[in-house]
């Protein structure tokens, strides 16, 4: 089939990854992050454009797509902005803009087939509402799925919207993949052959299979962390002044160890931080290392991430990984897109 993808706010490529394990040729990722080229050329080997969408031009996208008979656009705007970590808060921020700037593209490009994934609490924003409308007033069939990503490979509690708009009729995410209990979506899977490191050790074998550092008051808590629990479970001189307090009593999803036969939590920005979410090593006295969080999303143990020479930044590949689209949930959305378009060519 002559189909080609074109990935917007491509990031470190776990969308166009799934999208090519799929068997979507995908041509171009398109990122603001220079951080992101790296990641995505060495391991996706599809070309990288760093620009602003809101000014990236149809005819350039239009060149790359060549005189392939389908094309496709997919794209993840940066969630930050929707997120249940900044829904108290009045963020302006010109963030708000880029999926209104990912739906503009798309209408002037008019590809055969679209797809949005980002955070569920998207859909409460008028900006997700004005994006579904243009799609439909544009002669698109539209689906919204809000999926559990366990249910698709992805051993973690993560849940996402996935939004599908084609031109040639309806089209809806494929069934899950995957059971619930299956034992092959816990973290003892994924991560249990790892070596073992240290907090603040990195592995000889593998510079991203690193720790980060505890405070000692930090190992203190880790230790007495039981997996599955929360801060709750300490005594009183280890907890933080914000929890001893009546306000903060409700806030238990940080400072938490995973558990060996349950999936993850969500991987987010901060998973090498103990103190940023439930991210301590079941077993092990440290935080989840760049290689485990990253394993957790799906990428394969071979991903590239930073260049040879270069040292692991926490918080450079920590934003790489948080934000990526999980690899199993692109590859579900790219069969998705496959079989809809095999569908179209065999009406004729």
């Amino acid at each position: 089939m002559s189909a080609k993808a074109i990935d917007i706010f491509c990031g470190a490529g776990g969308l166009t990854f799934g999208l090519q394990k799929a068997g979507i040729p995908v041509v171009l990722g398109v990122d603001l992050d220079p951080a992101c080229e790296y990641p995505y050329t060495s391991n996706t080997g599809a070309k990288f454009l760093s620009e602003d969408v809101a000014k990236v031009s149809k005819d350039t996208l239009l060149k790359k797509y060549g005189n392939s008979k389908y094309k496709i656009l997919v794209g993840c705007a940066p969630c930050q902005p929707f997120s249940t970590y900044t829904q108290g808060l009045k963020i302006r921020d010109s963030r708000w803009s880029l999926l209104r700037a990912f739906s503009e593209l798309a209408i002037q490009l008019a590809p055969d087939v679209i797809s949005m994934e980002n955070v569920t609490q998207l859909a409460r924003h008028r900006v997700y509402k004005d994006f579904l409308k243009d799609l439909k007033k544009a002669g698109y069939h539209v689906s919204e799925s809000k999926v559990r990503c366990v249910q698709y490979g992805v051993p973690q509690t993560r849940k996402r919207l996935v939004v599908l708009a084609s031109k040639h009729g309806p089209i809806d995410l494929i069934k899950p993949t995957h059971s619930a209990d299956d034992k092959r979506l816990t973290v003892r899977h994924a991560i249990r052959n790892l070596e073992h490191v240290r907090a603040g050790w990195q592995s000889k074998k593998d510079k991203l299979h690193c720790a980060a550092g505890l405070a000692a008051k930090n190992f203190k808590r880790l230790c007495a962390s039981n997996p599955g629990g929360t801060w709750k479970d300490w005594k009183l001189q280890l907890r933080a002044d914000c929890h001893r307090k009546k306000s903060g009593a409700h806030y238990g999803g940080v400072y938490g160890r995973m558990e060996w036969d349950r999936p993850a939590p969500t991987i987010t920005t901060q998973c090498y931080g103990f103190g940023s979410g439930r991210f301590g090593h079941p077993e092990q006295n440290r935080a989840l290392t760049l290689r485990e969080a990253a394993i957790l999303q799906t990428f394969p143990r071979s991903y590239k991430f930073i260049p040879p020479r270069e040292e692991a930044s926490f918080r450079g590949v920590g934003r790489l990984i948080g934000n990526a689209v999980p690899v199993k949930l692109g590859r579900a959305i790219g069969k998705t897109i496959l079989a809809h378009l095999s569908e179209v060519q065999a009406r004729g």
